[in-house]
């Protein structure tokens, strides 16, 4: 007999004391713009030891208005915006192309804490774009070069084959080209700050963009 999906679901408990700490957030004392904070709470779940808290949700919407949703790396986070990348030809390129507004989700359970981003989003430059590719791993350059995301894919012999002649030619040319691969910066219009609280008393500070400036505001949990 296989595992039952629902006794998984009611065997689990959400932050367990024994490998989490719910710190206390006082959102009297949160700077007037919410990018200082993000980084603050990115460097705390680090050091706290949170696996992977560069990686988020990102959701997008196709021409039909449609949505997806998958998890991508944070590039960076600075005044041009929460910046990620793909290939322009990818299912979330050609959707951001349609629809140029996204959304970001954070979830670092080691402290309790999510972030929630949302705002227009922009191609950055195709020498930004290239920089920001041959700044990473080999890796990467080789997943790059690979292409064809999003395609119908024949076999995984196919995708071994490719994948191997990219791997080589990322190895031999560091700085081979990916014309389509893009880095886009989402300024954000809205920034949510979620802390947990063992009893359920969830801090939420919203940071919402109005005449220039932010607007902060306490949401119900």
């Amino acid at each position: 007999m296989g595992t039952d999906l629902h006794d998984l679901l009611r065997s689990l408990r959400v932050w367990d004391p024994a490998v989490t700490e719910l710190p206390p957030f006082d959102p009297t004392t949160a700077p007037a713009e919410p990018l200082p904070l993000f980084t603050t709470w990115f460097a705390q779940a680090v050091a706290a030891g949170q696996t992977e808290p560069h990686t988020m949700s990102l959701a997008t919407s196709d021409e039909a208005g449609l949505p997806d949703v998958r998890i991508v790396m944070l590039h960076g986070a600075d005044e041009d915006g929460w910046s990620f990348a793909t290939h322009a030809t990818s299912r979330k390129g050609t959707q951001l192309a349609a629809r140029p507004y996204a959304a970001l989700g954070f979830y670092w359970p080691v402290l309790g804490r999510q972030v929630r981003v949302r705002g227009p989003v922009t191609a950055a430059p195709a020498a930004d774009s290239q920089g920001d590719l041959h700044a990473r791993s080999t890796g990467a350059l080789a997943a790059a070069l690979t292409g064809h995301q999003s395609e119908v894919l024949g076999s995984l012999e196919e995708l071994a084959r490719v994948s191997e002649a990219s791997w080589e030619r990322a190895q031999r040319e560091p700085d081979a080209p990916v014309p389509s691969w893009t880095r886009y910066h989402l300024q954000p219009d809205e920034v949510e700050f979620f802390q947990g609280d063992e009893r359920r008393q969830h801090v939420r500070l919203n940071y919402w963009r109005e005449n220039g400036g932010w607007v902060k505001q306490l949401l119900w949990p």
